[in-house]
């Protein structure tokens, strides 16, 4: 029986490819799973209800033409659609309905050429021909790997060499403010163009998808739009917490996202947050997010900040001492686009000054790039206020005494520091002459019990602080 149901479709496949074009039979034809034959109806399982509208809307010529051949004249047509591909538990959920369409009631297949096209030779979406937008220095040979990225690399590694194949499918990179989603999303996408040219890889914001689905609403372009993102092979969407609370735009998207992840197609996607955090998206959409991988970029630790500073600059073929990559990765530690943004300013500084990098060069280059609006708080300027306050010098705090009148400054300095910045531990010791962290604990336990208990102590504190207001 099977057989003979496979027989009857390759009959029709072999009409259907005769007068539909090559690319849009490969898409829209070679999903198609032949179900079952009783009597004169076939029933063929299609993998969304948006594959099924589709094939109604411009295909019922060329299906009809392959029933009567097949068939013969008598010959009806069952779609099986696919709602829910389930998982091992459940079974997929499908609904079967008829052909809703004759060859009179319907549209001529050749009635707009375009949508039958490849993506390379679709021209009406904002010049989305041929182009990827892809950044080709995006790779992953310049994208630093630490423990604060490792999982969303390896993943995404595995992605690149097997799109489509793996289970990371979504792939989701979520993660703050410049801490590398983009360049890890587009390595990824420029490894699978250059490797496989028979894919086609797209990279765009969800901005740039919302405005696009936008125009092509009012320019009647709805099917154009969908048909190009469903023949894309790799579709690399940027920032998906955009779509909050876009209902149309993430309607469209899920039907895209459905019929790509049922084609085997790969999707990667970020966000600047989980998906169970992100509001103002439909569950449904939220629970395809869930299907693959999630994984999260944290902050640079102070090993992948200097590696990170190192790459930059053997990028750029520039030497600087290592005490200096030291004091930029301790004094630096929120992201790396502003890492980046730092060795950029100091090199320009050292270019426009004629002057080597070295340390005094990166003190002052930091801040000129601190914001005054917000009077930031520095190492520097911590150290620069108690040394004044005291009477000491910047290099007595630093220094390995143990003398008392030296000992006490250097903790309301470590204390303060702790407080006014963002530095770890690690890195407020690096700036009081390489201390342990152990050291710094130790100075601020011991001035904030000294804070509570004694009248004199506290009255310090409050004067310094009230210097950074």
């Amino acid at each position: 029986m099977q057989r003979e149901i496979t027989t009857v479709w390759n009959r029709c496949l072999n009409v259907i490819r005769e007068v539909v074009p090559e690319q849009s039979f490969n898409t829209w034809f070679e999903p198609i799973v032949p179900l079952r034959l009783n009597g004169n109806v076939l029933t063929i399982q299609v993998p969304s209800e948006f594959f099924y509208e589709w094939l109604e809307e411009n295909f019922v010529h060329a299906l009809r033409k392959a029933l009567d051949t097949a068939i013969g004249p008598q010959g009806q047509l069952e779609y099986s659609i696919i709602v829910d591909k389930g998982n091992e538990q459940n079974r997929p959920l499908t609904v079967n309905v008829p052909t809703t369409k004759t060859p009179q009631t319907a549209k001529p297949d050749n009635v707009n050429p375009d949508i039958l096209k490849s993506p390379f030779q679709l021209k009406d979406l904002d010049s989305l021909t041929l182009d990827s937008y892809l950044n080709p220095s995006y790779t992953f040979d310049n994208y630093v790997e630490g423990d604060c990225n490792r999982l969303a690399r390896s993943a995404g590694y595995a992605v690149a060499e097997r799109p489509g194949v793996t289970s990371f499918n979504p792939l989701m990179i979520y993660g703050g403010v410049g801490l590398g989603k983009t360049h890890l999303v587009q390595a990824i996408g420029n490894y699978i163009k250059n490797n496989n040219h028979n894919k086609f890889v797209l990279y765009v914001t969800s901005e740039k998808f919302t405005n696009q689905f936008l125009n092509a609403v009012r320019s009647d372009g709805i099917r154009d739009f969908t048909a190009f993102y469903m023949q894309v092979d790799v579709l690399v969407i940027d920032d998906v917490q955009f779509l909050q609370k876009k209902e149309k735009t993430q309607e469209i998207f899920f039907h895209i996202f459905n019929h790509l992840h049922q084609s085997g197609k790969q999707i990667i996607m970020t966000s600047d947050r989980a998906p169970r955090a992100l509001d103002g998206l439909e569950d449904r959409l939220l629970s395809r997010f869930k299907w693959g991988l999630s994984a999260d970029l944290q902050t640079p630790d102070l090993e992948t900040r200097i590696a990170i500073i190192q790459k930059k600059l053997q990028a750029e073929g520039i030497y600087i001492d290592d005490n200096v990559i030291e004091y930029l990765a301790h004094s630096v530690n929120t992201n790396v686009r502003e890492l980046e943004g730092v060795i950029v300013s100091l090199m320009a500084q050292a270019s426009l000054n004629r002057r080597d990098i070295d340390l005094e060069l990166a003190k002052q280059t930091l801040r000129n790039i601190v914001v005054d609006s917000e009077r930031e708080v520095t190492i520097d300027s911590v150290q620069e206020a108690v040394a004044n306050f005291f009477n000491v010098t910047i290099a007595d705090l630093k220094a390995k005494s143990r003398k008392q009148e030296l000992v006490y400054p250097r903790q309301v300095a470590m204390y303060l520091a702790k407080e006014k910045t963002d530095l770890s531990l690690k890195s407020i010791g690096y700036h009081f002459g390489g201390r342990d962290h152990s050291t710094v604990i130790h100075a601020v336990q011991t001035i904030s019990d000294r804070v509570a208990k004694s009248t004199e102590t506290r009255d310090v504190i409050e004067k310094l602080k009230a210097l950074f207001k």
